[in-house]
């Protein structure tokens, strides 16, 4: 596998020679990835809500047919990639043995001279399942209702159906009923059935409302500058879109972006080496930068996360001396920003 990621990188860079003795491996570049949480509601007017506060005396039903939308937050990460213009090579003459690096199969460095790590295999989270909340659907009328010659007549006549049950509900609790049920199960399998059928009739007057929990990902590649602009719009009526409109607010992401710099010492500012100065190794990991990312909508802040970004960062080489005497180091790198987690000899 280390041969084939040889091969496949030494082709992508320009500055390796074909033939060249080179264990090849890429710095990691990190995209920002932005995960909005937004509710659906649907909501469906029933056929007699133009009865609903006459009938039954509910004035909150639904009127119109609508499909509203909320957004509620955001989840700021990152994810990691190869990055196919910042490639590093290792040569035989280093000093270091090629075949104790360790390359995942991005490219993308992971230590040197690793020993097995033995972990527990846990299950993977599984994802969230969408949260739908509805009402039953409505009993089909009845041949005697759908005869009736008007339809606030048959909006009657299944008003008069929902007061029945509720009669009939309230007889069962109070005992009333000459041959209700004395098996306390049977009893409550009778109420239940009365509740559903009342819950579908009434439904009839005030409509239905279905509402799901949905995410949509966005994925941004961060510039070399700090910036700030507008991501999306999103508004009640369609969601999010591209076009500005009249409905639509603008959702804005601001990066501030801190990157990594050298901290030369006087006499190195000056030009000058000092004396007995370590040498640097082939072996280079990356020191990352950071950005500050905050995401606004309707001047409230959905969210806010400071993120280490590796390509924003500068190249750090080993020094050589770590990579002699009888006892090697074992060398581990956070794959996601090419920095060393840890170095023990």
């Amino acid at each position: 596998m280390l041969l084939g990621a040889m091969m496949m990188s030494a082709g992508m860079a320009q500055h390796v020679d074909e033939g060249e003795l080179a264990m090849i491996y890429f710095a990691p570049q990190n995209k920002i990835i932005l995960l909005f949480d937004y509710t659906v509601e649907v909501r469906e007017a029933g056929r007699f809500s133009r009865y609903a506060e006459s009938m039954l005396g509910v004035s909150d039903a639904v009127k119109d047919n609508r499909v509203i939308y909320q957004l509620e937050n955001v989840h700021i990460g990152s994810r990691t990639e190869a990055d196919t213009t910042r490639v590093r090579k290792i040569v035989a003459e280093s000093g270091i043995d090629a075949q104790l690096l360790s390359i995942n199969h991005k490219g993308l460095l992971e230590g040197y001279n690793l020993r097995p790590v033995v972990t527990d295999k846990k299950d993977q989270p599984k994802a969230e399942q969408p949260t739908v909340t509805t009402v039953p659907q409505a009993m089909p009328l009845t041949d005697e209702q759908l005869d009736l010659p008007t339809e606030e007549a048959r909006a009657e006549a299944v008003a008069k159906q929902i007061y029945r049950i509720r009669e009939s509900r309230m007889y069962l609790l109070s005992g009333e009923v000459e041959h209700a049920p004395t098996d306390g199960q049977a009893m409550q399998v009778m109420l239940d059935q009365l509740r559903a059928e009342e819950k579908a009739l009434v439904s009839l007057f005030v409509g239905s409302t279905t509402t799901r929990r949905e995410q949509k990902e966005i994925c941004l590649m961060p510039g070399q500058e700090s910036q700030e602009h507008i991501l999306l719009y999103f508004s009640e009526e369609n969601g999010f879109t591209e076009s500005e409109n009249l409905e639509a607010d603008s959702i804005i992401v601001n990066m501030t972006h801190h990157r990594q710099v050298y901290a030369a010492s006087n006499e190195q500012a000056k030009g000058k080496k000092a004396k007995n100065a370590p040498q640097p190794s082939q072996l280079i990991y990356n020191l990352p930068g950071s950005t500050d990312v905050t995401v606004t909508y309707r001047e409230r802040t959905l969210g806010e996360q400071s993120l280490p970004i590796a390509q924003l960062g500068i190249d750090v080489p080993l020094t050589r001396d770590l990579f002699t005497g009888q006892k090697l180091p074992v060398i581990r790198i956070d794959v996601s920003t090419g920095n060393i987690q840890s170095i023990c000899k």
